[in-house]
């Protein structure tokens, strides 16, 4: 019977060995952690934004390091194949802003269930509390593993799932990249996507834990637009995060640590005379009162000092007495509130992984390596990577699934 040996036991990880297993081998799960899927767990919040519900091709489209890869295991194994595969074990789904799909019970530890289940019903062995130190090769065929515990583990295939360098207290501390440089693969630049972002105002702390719906981010580097969205965002003690910026955050990189401007439009439905007109009608309703207190309507209450404070108009001035130079200003900061990028926080807060092992040395059906006979690299070891939405994970599970039929 053939053994297979699975390093790492995440999302990759776990439909790889379901798979193997279904075929009939013998297949073990080596994970450091003391149990399953923890970087699952604590995607989506907590929530776990599982998959998305759009198209593939928008999918491709989604997946801004080296989507083109992803095709064959895309279509080998969907977003909706995997849907169908959660729901089929009683974990209902939904829908949300977005084509983000989330358990309908708001809770990532159903997803990791479900998957729990499959492993025991094919009687996959799994061992906890363990690294794998070395993959042993003959001849460029893999043979055998070595791990932490001085164990070697004779095997006919081995699968390396152990995630990428974010978020190093789920297990990714990027073991995975060292094991298959040593079998000869290369790893292209190890970078942070998705990951929050720190900007230089010191304004910016009196903004914690404000967050933002329905603006839009332009991103400029040397006076070049690069990134321009829609979406939710955050401020924090040390600058801006949530959905949009997160996007953002990956054209940001190439950037740093030069500086990167991005303006926020916090009035996006209305060009700059429809808010000219909306501000004109709150000042009336305002007539006799000062400036600093006509803003209630317009905008978060956090956000009112700031504004004032940038906008230059006299906080005790009558709202009456504000000129049109003054509104035309107050306008332009509305539609253009600046924030200047200097870094981003440390890789391991990213969400994502960018960079890893070189596409061009593993075979986009198979997920087999070129250079070794009978290893399998997939999910976030891989040099591909998403925006926020669901992408990224779908990555993991189609990759897993092509390596657990194909082994």
């Amino acid at each position: 019977m053939k053994k297979v040996i699975i390093i790492g036991g995440g999302a990759a990880g776990m439909i790889a060995a379901i798979k193997a297993a279904e075929r009939g081998y013998e297949v073990i799960i080596i994970e450091k952690n003391e149990k399953l899927g923890k970087k699952v767990f604590i995607t989506g919040k907590g929530r776990c934004n599982v998959t998305t519900s759009k198209e593939i091709e928008d999918i491709i489209k989604n997946i801004k390091g080296n989507g083109s890869f992803m095709y064959s295991a895309l279509y080998t194994f969907s977003n909706l194949d995997l849907m169908k595969m959660i729901e089929d074990k009683g974990v209902k789904l939904k829908i949300e802003r977005g084509d983000r799909v989330f358990p309908e019970s708001d809770k990532s530890s159903d997803i990791i269930k479900c998957f729990e289940r499959y492993i025991a019903e094919n009687n996959v062995k799994v061992i906890f509390n363990t690294s794998v130190i070395d993959v042993i090769s003959e001849n460029n065929i893999v043979k055998a593993v070595k791990t932490s515990d001085g164990n070697i583990l004779n095997c006919d295939v081995v699968i390396l799932a152990t995630g990428g360098k974010s978020y190093p207290y789920t297990g990714s501390t990027g073991d995975g990249y060292k094991l298959a440089e040593k079998l000869g693969h290369t790893i292209t630049d190890i970078k942070p996507s998705l990951i929050p972002l720190i900007t230089k105002e010191p304004w910016v702390k009196d903004l914690m834990g404000l967050s933002l719906k329905n603006v839009e981010l332009c991103v400029k580097y040397k006076h070049k637009q690069i990134y321009k969205e829609f979406g939710e965002m955050l401020f924090t003690h040390f600058g801006i995060s949530g959905p949009v910026v997160l996007s953002a955050s990956r054209r940001i990189t190439d950037c740093l640590p030069e500086e990167v401007e991005v303006y926020i439009d916090l009035k996006p439905a209305l060009d700059k005379n429809e808010l000219d007109r909306r501000i004109l009608r709150d000042f009336e309703k305002n007539i006799n009162k000062h400036f600093k207190n006509s803003l209630d309507e317009l905008l978060p209450q956090k956000l009112i000092p700031i504004i004032i404070g940038l906008s230059g108009i006299d906080p005790e001035k009558a709202v009456n007495s504000v000129t049109k130079e003054e509104r035309q200003g107050l306008i332009k900061l509305l539609k253009e509130f600046k924030v200047t990028v200097v870094n981003t926080r440390p890789i391991e807060e990213a969400i994502v992984t960018r960079g890893g092992v070189k596409v061009k040395e593993v075979d986009p059906t198979t997920m087999e390596s070129k250079i070794v006979k009978n290893l399998y690299i997939v999910g976030e070891l891989l040099d591909v990577d998403a925006l926020t939405g669901g992408f990224n994970l779908q990555i993991a599970f189609s990759t897993g699934y092509c390596a657990g039929i194909y082994c």
